[in-house]
């Protein structure tokens, strides 16, 4: 069966990154950014965390949006709320600052050409624990742009999160595919290769890989970003 659309991982995947120095510039800038709000910054970076949790163990009926901040309201009261504006004031003035963190690989936007020249599908299947505004800005510290796909999963269009299958599922929902049509591509052995156990084809990219199981990684076609351009390039023929 001829492949209609690649889902494509952002973080370590399109957008070279070492995660934990990712994570850490992250809520540093954060917890800095917020603290002469009143958030006290130890307790609001473990905040943080069990709202990431609360997300990933998502059951569907609200989304994800809705999820971290019933958490986050239930810690710092329902005042909290409306400091979501302040959030996202933060995306856009301090969060851009967190891109030195991560790497840059061309290959990534070779990848979207070679598939935008063969009529293929793109999604954006990135962990949606983030809102829109700050997956946008990191489309583009990949150097790509949002319209190079028909769906980017954030947290404000999400019910589900990776590694539950269910998250994979809604996308097919929304796209109108079956498994067998997708190919996932990610570098994250739990979170993206588990995308195969509804049938969908897999790519594993290896340039930051995150294997935290230790699993036999030859199970499933990998290599390179260039390694992956090869193979798409060969997608379908």
């Amino acid at each position: 069966m001829k492949t209609k659309v690649v889902l494509f991982d952002l973080d370590g995947t399109l957008l070279p990154m070492d995660q934990d120095v990712f994570v850490k510039s992250y809520m540093k800038r954060l917890a800095a950014y917020l603290a002469p709000h009143g958030y006290e910054p130890e307790r609001l970076v473990k905040t943080i965390w069990g709202g990431t949790e609360a997300m990933i163990r998502n059951k569907g009926e609200k989304t994800n949006e809705g999820v971290f901040w019933d958490y986050f309201s239930g810690v710092f009261g329902e005042r909290a709320r409306e400091d979501e504006v302040i959030f996202e004031e933060f995306y856009r003035v301090g969060f851009p600052k967190v891109s030195e963190s991560c790497g840059f690989n061309s290959r990534a936007a070779e990848a979207i050409a070679i598939l935008r020249e063969k009529g293929i599908r793109r999604v954006l299947a990135t962990n949606p624990i983030f809102p829109a505004i700050a997956t946008e800005q990191r489309i583009k510290w990949a150097g790509l742009d949002r319209s190079d796909f028909e769906l980017i999963t954030t947290y404000e269009n999400s019910r589900h999160a990776k590694p539950n299958p269910a998250y994979y599922a809604d996308i097919l929902d929304a796209i109108g595919l079956s498994p067998e049509e997708c190919l996932m591509v990610g570098n994250d052995v739990g979170e993206d290769m588990i995308a195969s156990s509804l049938g969908m084809n897999v790519f594993l990219v290896t340039d930051d890989l995150i294997n935290r199981s230790g699993v036999d990684i030859s199970v499933y076609p990998n290599g390179s970003l260039g390694d992956l351009c090869e193979f798409l390039r060969e997608l379908n023929k």
